[in-house]
């Protein structure tokens, strides 16, 4: 066989393989994000836990930070309280052992017992850690009327 014919399929053997990991790699996030959801709707302890790195940085649209914790007890004691969550509009973009993704996040709340709507832009980070993808951080932005 000739050299550089080797060389192209081996060239176009490792692009496609990398390709392959990328697309298993988004698939994953993207279950991960899917199970951030219905967790943040459950108000489910454990799966929330489960889902997010312990250093958590968790910025909502008003400025206010949470760490892991304060997250997980705000959803958990129904003081932030999400009946539905509908996403949209999402990107996701694998970089080594980190992804990031963008969303469009519409939601009904009854945040405090006062029900409500929000619509925002969120930018979530999650890392690999153990072979789960984890949440690392987010940051929500409302969404310009």
């Amino acid at each position: 066989m000739n050299t550089k014919w080797l060389y192209a399929l081996l060239l176009l053997l490792a692009t496609s393989m990398k390709s392959t990991a990328q697309s298993q790699d988004e698939t994953l996030v993207a279950a991960a994000v899917e199970t951030l959801r219905k967790a943040m709707v459950d108000a489910d302890k454990t799966a929330l836990e489960a889902i997010t790195a312990e250093g958590l940085s968790y910025g909502h649209s008003s400025g206010k930070i949470e760490n892991r914790q304060e997250f997980v007890e705000a959803l958990v004691s129904g003081k932030s309280d999400f009946v539905t969550i509908n996403l949209s509009e999402q990107t996701i973009k694998i970089v080594n052992d980190a992804a990031i993704v963008r969303h469009k996040l519409d939601a009904e709340n009854n945040d405090g017992g006062k029900p409500g709507t929000v619509s925002l832009y969120i930018l979530l980070v999650w890392q690999k850690q153990n072979s789960q993808w984890k949440l690392l951080a987010r940051q929500a932005v409302k969404v310009p009327k």
